[in-house]
């Protein structure tokens, strides 16, 4: 092959000196001004979108919930487990009872331990199971063509908070009717 001939496989222009390269690369690099006021803005600029998904998180502003209360899906499964009442969202005030009760010394007490540990036990485990079943058959009645993949988990999760404390705040009242579409 001749040094004139272009090579169809190769680069097509001659390799630049190293001169030329460091200058090109020195060129291509740019230094910010002032890192103090680049952080400074990021960390602004970070507060303000959290604050933002705060504020949404109590609202329910599906457009800047973060990704994983997302989508027509999730809302359903919360507007799910907000309509009824859920055994399981007491487990944590019955453990409580539970404890307190462990630590008095009669013997009524130790029986009461038990038969508390025992019914609460029980009946997350009735509640929880009814819960997923009807979740199951109403998403697969009302998203057929939609993944719902992780949504089981996250409606036992949300049903294990207390009503009062589960973000994104409830928007539908107890016993109220779930909507056609979502």
């Amino acid at each position: 092959m001749t040094e004139n001939s272009i090579d169809p496989d190769g680069k097509g222009r001659p390799t630049p000196s190293r001169k030329e390269a460091e200058a090109a690369r020195k060129q291509r690099m740019t230094a910010p001004v002032d890192k103090k006021a680049v952080r400074s803005k990021s960390r602004s600029q970070r507060n303000e979108a959290r604050l933002k998904m705060r504020a949404a998180m109590e609202t329910g502003d599906e457009k800047n919930l973060p990704d994983r209360e997302r989508g027509p899906v999730r809302r359903f499964c919360r507007d799910f487990i907000d309509r009824r009442v859920n055994y399981a969202e007491f487990l944590l005030p019955l453990l409580v009872v539970i404890l307190v009760l462990s630590f008095v010394p009669a013997d009524w007490a130790k029986v009461a331990v038990f038969t508390v540990w025992s019914a609460t036990i029980v009946g997350v485990l009735i509640d929880e199971s009814l819960m997923i079943f009807g979740l199951r058959r109403q998403l697969k009645a009302r998203f057929p063509n939609v993944s719902t993949k992780g949504a089981i988990r996250y409606a036992v999760l949300r049903s294990t908070q207390l009503r009062r404390f589960r973000l994104p705040k409830p928007q539908i009242k107890r016993g109220g009717k779930l909507q056609e579409r979502y």
